[in-house]
C-alpha cells in the first residue's frame, strides 16, 4: 500500500506558511514504512531540528480504480481515519531553496501518525461537513472542517486517479488546516473527528 498525500488545501494553511495557492492539488507519496504503528512512541530522528506536525483526515481506499469519474469516487471508499503527517520543516526548506525533491523531509520511517481506527463514512451527514482537531499537550493546536478543502474529497481522488493507480488499502492523507507547528520530546498529540478520540502518541 501507498499513502498519497495532498499539500495546500486549506487557504489558511497556505498563508500561515506564506506558500502560493496552487492551481491544482499538490501531491506527494509517503511509503508504507512511513506509517508509526499503533500504541508506539514517536521518535524523532537525527537528521533534523525542526519537526511540525499537520493533522490531517485520512480516507481508506477500498478497491482498485484509475481514472475515476467523480461521480463514481463515492464507491472506492467507505471509511475515514485521522492521522498526522510529520514535516522535517528545517531540511523541507533546505532541499526547497534547492530545487530539490523533498521526499527526505517529508516519506522518512515513522512519518505519519494513523489513527487506530476508521469510521464508517455513514456515520456522518456528509463528506463536506466533517470537523476534526487535534490537542498538543492537552491543547487544541489545530481545528479542520472538510467545507474548508480548497479541493473536497471525491474530487481529490477523481484527480489523483488520473496519475497513481489507487488500490485496496490506499491512504489519502487530504491536507492539514491551518495551526501547524513544532514537535518537541515528551510532548502528547491527540487527534479527534467530531469529538471522537482517533489517536494519541507521545514524542520520544
Amino acid at each position: 500500500m501507498k499513502i498519497v498525500c495532498v499539500g495546500r488545501n486549506y487557504a489558511q494553511h497556505i498563508d500561515e506558511l506564506k506558500n502560493e495557492k496552487p492551481a491544482e492539488p499538490v501531491l506527494f507519496i509517503k511509503p508504507d514504512s512511513a506509517i508509526l504503528h499503533n500504541k508506539n512512541p514517536l521518535v524523532l530522528p537525527d537528521f533534523a531540528n525542526d519537526f511540525h506536525y499537520e493533522v490531517e483526515l485520512i480516507v481508506k481506499i477500498n478497491k482498485l480504480g484509475k481514472h475515476i469519474e467523480e461521480k463514481f469516487v463515492h464507491r472506492y471508499y467507505d471509511e475515514i481515519g485521522l492521522g498526522i503527517d510529520i514535516t522535517a520543516r528545517d531540511l523541507q526548506s533546505r532541499l526547497k531553496a534547492k530545487g530539490l525533491p523533498w521526499e527526505k523531509a517529508k516519506a522518512f520511517d515513522n512519518s505519519a501518525v494513523v489513527s487506530r481506527v476508521f469510521l464508517p463514512k455513514t456515520d456522518f451527514p456528509g463528506m463536506q461537513n466533517i470537523r476534526f482537531s487535534l490537542q498538543k499537550n492537552g491543547q487544541t493546536v489545530q481545528q479542520g472542517h472538510t467545507a474548508d478543502m480548497l479541493w473536497p474529497i471525491d474530487k481529490l481522488i477523481s484527480y489523483i486517479s488520473r496519475f497513481f493507480t489507487l488500490k485496496k488499502g490506499d491512504l489519502i492523507f487530504t491536507g492539514t488546516p491551518a495551526g501547524v507547528g513544532t514537535m518537541q520530546i515528551n510532548d502528547i498529540f491527540t487527534g479527534y473527528i467530531e469529538g471522537r478520540e482517533m489517536f494519541r502518541v507521545k514524542v520520544k
